[in-house]
């Protein structure tokens, strides 16, 4: 994985700006987000450098239920996108203090609250997402506070294979997980396919 383009580009930017630094790492449902961000981690000081993960905001499955779209999850309209924002903006003008987020666990299906923290001293915010570069939805407000964000393409096979095991890992059959991925998943990844123009750069993986 040759994630040298933007170890490069995190550390010009950090030698050429006093403020926090805000990149986002963007795509679709099993393109590897999590991996790139905890691989690019590993080259900096884990006090420079924290990750934020939209899926923080999933609405709960609760509140998807009474919406009647909990069989949507995951699609733009299901997260609490303002609360995200609000999130981005904290991190990128409130410097001064620890900033808490909540973190989403696939395990049990919900985020929990205030589990994750920005420390005053981080100057690097890694924040990975499906809908970062989108203007649905209020996603717009998202894009704003990005410095400078990243695609991460990866062959389709590879990707819908990632993805079905990884619904496999956490609970569903194999029925139910191909059922999921090329359904509700696919869908929702034909929409991020849409922003992929919006990003500063495209990371080619697989």
């Amino acid at each position: 994985m040759n994630l040298e383009p933007i170890i490069a580009q995190i550390r010009e930017k950090l030698d050429s700006t006093h403020g926090r630094i805000i990149i986002g790492i963007i795509g679709k449902p099993g393109a590897g987000k999590s991996t790139v961000t905890n691989e690019i981690s590993k080259h900096f000081d884990s006090g420079l450098l924290s990750t934020v993960s939209m899926d923080g905001y999933h609405l709960s499955n609760e509140v998807l239920v009474e919406l009647g779209i909990r069989n949507r999850k995951g699609a733009p309209d299901t997260f609490d996108i303002l609360g995200f924002a609000q999130l981005l903006n904290r991190i990128k003008h409130q410097q001064e203090s620890t900033i808490y987020f909540p973190i989403f666990h696939r395990v049990i299906e919900e985020s929990i609250y205030a589990e994750g923290k920005i420390l005053p001293d981080t100057k690097v915010v890694l924040v990975e997402g499906n809908y970062l570069l989108s203007d649905d939805y209020g996603w717009n407000q998202v894009r704003e506070y990005l410095d400078f964000s990243w695609y991460i393409h990866v062959p389709e096979e590879l990707r819908q294979a990632r993805l079905i095991a990884r619904h496999v890992e956490y609970g569903k059959t194999e029925e139910e997980a191909m059922s999921w991925a090329l359904g509700s998943d696919e869908q929702n990844a034909l929409y991020i396919e849409k922003t992929a123009h919006l990003a500063t750069s495209v990371l080619e993986l697989g």
